[in-house]
């Protein structure tokens, strides 16, 4: 239904998108998941037709976007992360309007603003200004308008930013019904979203694909050594060394313990009520008999043995994160050539 082919947008000497393919089959939701500035809205701009690229192509439909412009859009509902909507108007009087500009006859329009209206649960304030909506309901509104000429795939630039808690559960639940009857390409910083609504997930990082799989997939993919949880009540802070020094444990790193209960309870030698640990695994290894025995030993209260597995944060965090140097390094060379630009404005261009 989308197909992507080596997709780039440069500005000057920086690259915001750089040589992206992918492809979205119909009926499939799919997520573009990304830190902020990584290149995300500028890839959705791109396939929606609204920036130009530098490099690459797009058909949607079969339809190629840059030489066939108007009939390949005809199949893309689009819903911008910043929505233009016209706060004086009612939400039917809006949404007429947005039917004209569509191209809708008037018997097309009345239907297709009847079934956008239903489906994204606007009938109660049909007729009420849109500037005396809450967030959450504008953001039904602009959603409302990206179906009401019926497109086959829809696209969604982090739908839900901004959104408080039960506003965000009622936007997912309109998605992913949504997602039933159509294509969904789904942009976020989000996990969760990822996780709730999406099939399949790309990882986009500094302008380039980095993964991409099912939430599932990607966690098999980064689980690698297996690691355990330990939790420990009444150890003293000789107990990291004792567990790093058991056979088949590869590394210990301390985790986040309660503060002391008291100033008493502060001293270095004294025991405290509870250490966690996460103990990196030996590709082979079992160490939890070892765990248990060294507790017994050490007079320690073996609280929590669990075995962790990678989850989509865990791909996420390793993907995105990198030398911090070079970091500094680029994004003084991206101030320098393009004046910062990220996601999260209106336009990711030169300032």
């Amino acid at each position: 239904m989308i197909e992507v082919q080596e997709l780039s947008r440069r500005y000057g000497d920086f690259t915001a998108v750089d040589r992206v393919s992918f492809a979205v089959d119909e009926g499939e939701i799919v997520g573009i998941l990304g830190p902020n500035g990584a290149g995300k809205t500028t890839t959705i701009r791109m396939i929606t037709g609204f920036l130009p690229p530098t490099g690459g192509r797009v058909t949607v439909n079969g339809k190629d976007l840059f030489h066939e412009p108007r009939r390949a859009r005809r199949d893309i509902g689009y819903l911008p992360e910043n929505v233009a909507l016209y706060p004086e108007m009612r939400v039917e009087e809006y949404l007429a309007y947005r039917a004209r500009l569509e191209g809708l006859g008037r018997g097309d329009a009345r239907q297709a603003i009847g079934d956008a209206i239903e489906r994204s649960l606007l009938d109660d304030v049909r007729q009420q200004i849109i500037g005396t909506l809450s967030k959450g309901y504008r953001q039904r509104v602009a959603l409302a308008a990206a179906i009401l000429h019926r497109p086959r795939v829809l696209v969604l630039d982090e739908p839900t930013v901004g959104l408080d808690p039960r506003q965000i559960i009622a936007i997912r639940e309109l998605i992913r019904d949504l997602g039933t009857r159509r294509t969904l390409l789904l942009s976020t910083h989000i996990l969760p979203e990822v996780e709730l609504l999406c099939d399949r997930v790309l990882i986009i990082d500094r302008g380039r694909i980095v993964a991409h799989g099912t939430p599932a997939e990607l966690a098999e993919r980064a689980r690698g050594r297996r690691s355990l949880r330990v939790e420990l009540r009444d150890a003293g802070p000789e107990a990291a060394d004792v567990l790093a020094g058991l056979p088949g444990i590869g590394g210990v790193d301390a985790l986040a313990t309660p503060p002391p209960l008291s100033s008493a309870d502060a001293s270095a030698t004294a025991p405290i009520p509870g250490r966690a640990f996460r103990l990196e695994v030996e590709e082979g290894a079992d160490p939890r008999e070892a765990v248990f025995r060294a507790a017994v030993a050490g007079g320690w209260v073996l609280l929590e043995l669990a075995e962790e597995h990678a989850s989509l944060e865990d791909v996420f965090v390793r993907l995105t994160t990198y030398d911090e140097a070079a970091a500094g390094a680029e994004t003084a060379s991206e101030a320098a050539g393009d004046g910062g630009a990220t996601d999260a404005g209106d336009e990711e261009v030169p300032s």
